[in-house]
């Protein structure tokens, strides 16, 4: 069982940056790939990054590469997402989640993750 606790949401000016932060419990948590989604009022939740177990495999979603990186510490049973240049289409309520999978296996769909938090509410004004 993985519990997931997100912050560092709120508003910003577009072209501004963020940081979000995701704090997990539990001993196991480099055994989870990391995701964060997000879900904009009307719209369906997506996928917005994913790392590996080990932090060296990632992925992104063509709307965010290039200015949102993730990343995990291990140590700390904590993922990232550093958020760049921000548009206001980026506002929605970002999650974290976590997927227990074996092997290779890249899970970028939301059905494939087994634990989410509660989102934070990131805003970016024009």
């Amino acid at each position: 069982q993985v519990q997931l606790v997100e912050s560092g949401g709120g508003l910003v000016q577009a072209g501004g940056s963020l940081r979000l932060s995701c704090v997990a419990s539990g001993r196991t948590f480099s055994s989870y790939f990391m995701g964060w989604f997000r879900q904009a009022p009307g719209k369906e939740r997506e996928f917005v990054a994913a790392l590996s177990r080990s932090g060296i495999r990632t992925y992104y979603a063509d709307s965010v590469k290039g200015r949102f990186t993730i990343s995990r510490d291990n140590g700390k049973n904590m993922v990232y997402l550093q958020m760049n240049s921000l548009k206001p289409e980026d506002t929605a309520v970002y999650y974290c989640a976590a997927a227990l999978v074996s092997g290779l296996r890249t899970p970028l769909l939301i059905n494939e993750y087994d634990y989410w938090g509660q989102g934070t509410q990131v805003t970016v004004s024009s």
